[in-house]
């Protein structure tokens, strides 16, 4: 999670990493005015009247961390059909280690011929992190933004004289039914 420092996240809150022990650390993190604002921006949404998350943070293994807990939030979206203010919620559990730069944990791992073994429904790879400390509010945020409903509605909108297209109807005409169409002047 590095970053340079023109890309300051909209909501930040540093965790020393030599602060945190196997015991887990009870954390309360809740965006203020200006980082709603920022947000707001960030995500393309009318307002965020709400974000905040209660985590749990612990060491893992030897030098990692983990993360887990609740995040909630509360926005304000345009419906997609009437373009009138649609209320959001937020509710997502986290569950992320992070690690090191250049740590062995962070690696995928691969087999006897050189191949990266992924699984789509194992666990998310480590997050790794420069220095002493990890931004969890920057962290709590990009996961926030992925319970961002994409194409909010409002209750009962639906687009009216839509109609929707069929094969038939979009079907091409062959290029031998044109030919076959012209008339041949002589």
């Amino acid at each position: 999670m590095s970053r340079a420092p023109q890309d300051k996240p909209a909501f930040t809150y540093m965790v020393k990493v030599g602060h945190v022990s196997h015991n887990p650390l009870e954390v309360h993190v809740e965006a203020d005015e200006r980082e709603r604002v920022a947000l707001a921006k960030l995500w393309n949404v009318v307002s965020v009247e709400a974000l905040s998350a209660d985590l749990k943070i612990r060491r893992w293994k030897k030098d990692g961390v983990k993360v887990f807990g609740e995040i909630r939030g509360r926005l304000t979206q345009t419906c997609i059909v009437t373009l009138e203010p649609v209320q959001s919620e937020i509710d997502e559990e986290i569950d992320q280690i992070f690690v090191p730069e250049g740590s062995a944990l962070a690696r995928i791992a691969a087999n006897d011929h050189g191949e990266m073994i992924v699984d789509p429904d194992g666990p998310d790879l480590p997050e790794q992190f420069e220095g002493d400390a990890i931004d969890v509010g920057a962290f709590v945020a990009e996961y926030a933004a992925m319970g961002i409903d994409p194409y909010p509605r409002k209750s009962g909108a639906e687009f009216s004289g839509h109609v929707e297209s069929t094969a038939e109807t979009d079907k091409k005409p062959s290029p031998f039914a044109v030919l076959k169409n012209l008339k041949v002047e002589k």
